[in-house]
């Protein structure tokens, strides 16, 4: 069962609702897997150390902020 799309978001931050929504969208987990190991390599290969911790944190932004958004934006 997806979560529903009234869905706070507080709510859309526990690690249940996020299990539930890339349990239900298979393609979005797979992208998320690959954003979250290759965006700190391209910001370390762009800019260097900086561009590494960027990375990272623009990659757990998407990878916890993706399910919210999807369910209010994209659905």
């Amino acid at each position: 069962m997806l979560p529903s799309y009234d869905l706070s978001f507080a709510e859309s931050l526990s690690s249940k609702q996020r299990q539930i929504f890339y349990e239900g969208h298979w393609f979005l987990a797979i992208l998320m897997i690959l954003v979250v190991l290759l965006f700190p390599f391209a910001g370390l290969y762009v800019t260097g150390l900086f561009g590494a911790v960027l990375g990272l944190l623009l990659s757990l932004a998407a990878f916890y902020l993706t399910p919210y958004v999807w369910l209010k934006f994209g659905g």
